[in-house]
């Protein structure tokens, strides 16, 4: 996933603790397998090679995942789109590393040749169709994914006390060992004079998207460009990373009309930049979780 990993866990004397970071990285190891767009070889890069009609049926992760991508796309209206592999690569952020800026006509063609409304899925059989010429791109859900795996692997193991970061996407389950809940500092951009917020992830998980990291990374899906919104950083809480994932996307794209995701309760914490200053904006539902 091009990213890096951390778990802490507390524990007594639970069997096997010396092996957890070894099943962690298998655990890991097997995701990418499915759904790394960066992997010749998974199951996602052989899916966007897939002739045009033809139905591949998923693993039972890799069919969450594209379930869970799909149902925020309707909602969200295509602000956030798992189908735009090819647009992420005519950007210079996919495998293809770096390309020259795109031209109008460029950006129509790679729109027109994606698009999650020309997925056909079938929920009960767990069966994706390839129109021809899509091109999955999972990277702006399966890291969150991965961390509600691990964290559901360690407790089947038997350490129910964790908390779990995968590129910035983490989850906390149980306790610390002190009896607190895990604290989370959300992260403020450098340069940004703004009070620290602690979150509590207790049972709860966190994702965020931002430019500040990476520069302008994100695109709206809609336009073929990336936001012109002013956001610089979105932090969204959620009961899974997988979720709290793909709704920092959207809400990066959409903001600042949110009412399409007025369904999800969304919990936000949103920056937004305007001329030498940061806005601060928290979601009502993020107001409530602070009071």
């Amino acid at each position: 996933m091009g990213t890096m990993w951390r778990v802490l866990y507390a524990t007594g004397d639970v069997p096997g603790a010396q092996a957890v970071g070894a099943a962690v990285q298998a655990r890991l190891d097997d995701l990418v397998a499915q759904m790394s767009h960066w992997a010749s070889d998974s199951v996602l890069s052989r899916f966007n090679r897939a002739p045009p009609g033809s139905g591949s049926v998923l693993p039972p992760e890799f069919a969450t995942v594209i379930d869970t991508a799909l149902r925020v796309a309707a909602l969200s209206d295509g602000a956030f789109d798992p189908a735009i592999g090819h647009l992420v690569d005519l950007w210079g952020h996919g495998p293809k590393g770096p390309q020259p800026a795109p031209d109008a006509v460029a950006i129509e063609r790679a729109r027109a040749s994606g698009g999650w409304q020309r997925l056909r899925w079938d929920r009960a059989s767990a069966r994706l169709w390839q129109p021809g010429g899509i091109a999955l791109d999972l990277s702006g859900i399966a890291k969150g994914y991965a961390a509600d795996a691990v964290a559901d692997m360690l407790a089947a193991l038997g350490f129910r006390h964790c908390l779990v970061e995968v590129g910035g996407e983490l989850v906390g389950r149980g306790m610390r060992p002190d009896g607190d809940p895990w604290w989370v500092d959300l992260e403020t951009p450098p340069g940004v004079d703004l009070p620290p917020m602690r979150v509590a992830l207790h049972q709860m998980a966190v994702a965020g998207s931002g430019s500040y990291r990476k520069g302008e990374h994100g695109l709206d899906p809609r336009t073929g460009h990336p936001p012109t919104n002013g956001v610089i950083a979105v932090h969204v809480i959620a009961e899974t990373a997988m979720l709290a994932d793909a709704l920092a996307t959207a809400v990066a794209v959409l903001f600042s009309d949110l009412s399409a995701l007025a369904p999800m309760q969304v919990a936000a914490r949103i920056l937004v930049r305007h001329g030498d200053g940061v806005e601060e904006v928290l979601t009502e539902p993020f107001q409530a979780m602070l009071g």
